[in-house]
């Protein structure tokens, strides 16, 4: 079958806005919530193991229901920002769904009160719900009474929400100008960045200049409202919850140990002479004397080759199936059970994602298919956040979803596999070699550049606290920059307003961290794949299905992983040091040289390539 471009289906979820089904769904957490609330005089510490489980079924039921209502009214929002009744029913939605949990409350309060010895019986015989409860009881130190917290529930909605709503619909209006092929084009984020990774020089710096050029001109807006969610974090996790600084509070979400993610960042910040050299290198093989920032994701073959969605798709598909039969059947089911939106429009929010509703439901995919091999890799990437998903399919509602930290581990590995598999079937060196460079780019794009988000977020949040101006942040922000790129790339001023146009640290802080984990611990996986082939495959596939049933040091721990030693994380750069020496060996090939008026520039295009060397790495900005 030969899949195209289309629009997903929300039909599984509810037939439309107005349908009966869609009202019965509030009708019923309704009815279930005033049933549940009829236990609250029933809990006690020796409670049977038979009624609590009861509870706990209740309580799933009733997140069944509203997973899939809140799934519904935010997939439809994403599908088109500007649309009115959908921005209504996701803002009902956010709103009922806050009032239902303020009124379930209760049981989290009590069940983080219960002693040891009762909360020890009670998991015992929870069965797969035992880590789900016991990451619960995590947060008892920072738990407000009933009365707070239900208005910290409510304000959320009104508040911070409410504001990541509005950065959204703002910035999904944004409509960037560029010239192309002589005539002004209007086009969207993702259309601009196209360009932006493209393979003329003077059409990169343009596409860059606009893109900031549009979020400049909103930039104290938008800065104001990354302030006002900055000030909402501390508030509630610091000042109410008594969290020792705003990266905890992630931290502890994601049940990863404080000082492993000191030990990532710290790493990291150590090793930026890796990602300098191979910008040396890359400004070698484009034949300029250094690489603009505009120029940091250039292709070095000189032209960028498209790849057709139907093909782009069954080499997706392909290289799964090769891992594992049951990969490549689990991705198809996305196809086949519509549930990929790939096309590119006004209103739809730019980028891609994997939103996996429940356990027993197929993911749901958001692309904006281009064409390009970066496109293509963010198909294997979205597609392997769906397989580890539908691979822990077994689990709870509330135990299948991985934690932030391991959800890049199947979306980094398939693109790893899809990278191979290009490698081994394009003949046309340049292309091969461009592929090559590309594994690396995006390594920068995904480990450092993500690490230092996380570092910008930290001192932003401190920065805002002593009450510092969108411009101070801005200026903070090209600190950043510089330290991560030093002397190895010339920083054009507009890149100060980059900040504002990450939707991660808005929606969800300290988020960022979890790519160069994600990627860092898949460089350590996908050595052992390449050293022990099929020995590998169950293990790795034990990782995925074990979804978040249990913590994630653990989870790794049983594949010989300790993410508190920095000389883990040092082993992930390590292998991107060998990667980036090897390619510094290689012969530059002829050149075909372009030149490009912009900025005084001249820009040589390396169309010819030396042999390459099939390599890891993969990831989206």
């Amino acid at each position: 079958m030969t899949y195209k471009i289309s629009k997903w289906s929300l039909a599984p979820l509810y037939p439309s806005y107005e349908s009966a089904e869609l009202q019965s769904a509030f009708d019923m957490i309704e009815e279930q919530v005033t049933s549940f609330e009829g236990v609250r005089g029933k809990l006690n510490p020796d409670i049977s193991t038979e009624q609590f489980l009861q509870v706990i079924h209740a309580s799933e039921e009733m997140t069944r229901v509203g997973n899939k209502l809140y799934s519904f009214a935010g997939l439809s929002f994403t599908a088109d920002t500007q649309d009115q009744a959908a921005q209504s029913l996701y803002s009902r939605a956010q709103q009922f769904l806050a009032e239902i949990e303020n009124r379930t409350l209760f049981f989290s309060l009590w069940w983080k009160e219960v002693d040891e010895v009762n909360a020890k019986r009670l998991m015992d015989a929870s069965g797969d719900y035992r880590y789900y409860l016991e990451s619960m009881r995590l947060f008892k130190p920072h738990t407000l009474s009933e009365a707070e917290e239900k208005v910290v529930n409510l304000k959320n909605v009104t508040g911070v929400n409410a504001l990541n709503t509005l950065y959204d619909s703002i910035t999904s209006r944004y409509v960037f100008m560029l010239k192309v092929k002589g005539k002004m084009q209007e086009l969207t984020r993702g259309q601009v960045m196209r360009f932006a990774q493209g393979s003329d020089p003077k059409m990169r710096a343009a596409a860059y200049q606009e893109l900031y050029r549009v979020y400049g001109e909103a930039g104290p807006i938008l800065g104001q409202i990354y302030q006002t969610v900055a000030r909402d974090w501390h508030n509630e996790n610091v000042s109410l919850r008594k969290f020792s600084d705003p990266l905890s509070v992630r931290n502890l979400a994601n049940d990863i140990p404080n000082e492993a993610v000191n030990a990532l960042l710290e790493t990291a910040r150590k090793n930026t002479n890796i990602f300098k050299r191979y910008f040396i290198l890359k400004a070698k093989t484009l034949g300029v004397k250094k690489l603009r920032r505009y120029d940091i994701y250039a292709p070095v073959a000189g032209s960028d080759k498209k790849y057709d969605y139907g093909k782009a798709a069954d080499m997706v598909l392909e290289s799964f199936s090769a891992f594992d039969p049951k990969l490549g059947e689990l991705a198809r089911r996305v196809f086949d059970d519509n549930r990929l939106d790939s096309e590119v429009r006004k209103g739809k929010r730019d980028g891609a994602f994997c939103w996996s509703v429940l356990p027993d439901m197929t993911p749901y995919v958001l692309l904006n298919y281009q064409g390009n091999a970066r496109d293509a890799a963010t198909m294997a990437h979205e597609l392997g956040h769906a397989i580890h998903s539908m691979l822990a399919s077994h689990h709870s509602t509330f135990t299948f979803h991985s934690s932030l930290p391991l959800a890049e581990t199947a979306s980094t590995f398939g693109e790893m596999m899809f990278t191979d598999k290009l490698l081994a079937e394009e003949k046309d060196e340049a292309v091969r070699r461009d592929i090559l460079f590309k594994q690396v780019d995006d390594a920068y794009a995904t480990i450092m550049r993500q690490s230092y988000f996380a570092l910008f977020e930290k001192q932003a949040h401190d920065m805002i606290q002593k009450n510092a101006s969108v411009d101070e942040l801005s200026a903070a922000y090209m600190e950043n920059l510089k330290e991560q790129l030093g002397d190895s790339v010339e920083l054009s001023d507009e890149f100060k307003w980059e900040w504002v146009s990450i939707p991660h640290i808005y929606h969800t802080p300290f988020y960022v961290y979890a790519y160069a984990f994600g990627q860092l611990l898949v460089f350590s996986l996908y050595q052992q794949y390449k050293i022990e082939g099929e020995s590998f495959k169950p293990r790795y596939l034990k990782i995925l299905s074990a979804g978040g049933s249990e913590a994630p040091a653990k989870i790794l721990e049983e594949a010989g992983i300790n993410i508190r030693d920095p000389k883990f994380w040092q082993g992930g750069f390590d292998v991107l040091e060998k990667l980036v020496s090897e390619l510094e060996k290689l012969p530059m090939g002829a050149k075909k040289k372009a030149t490009s008026k912009k900025a005084g520039v001249k820009v040589k295009k390396t169309v010819k390539a030396a042999p390459a060397k099939r390599k890891l790495v993969k990831k989206k900005k």
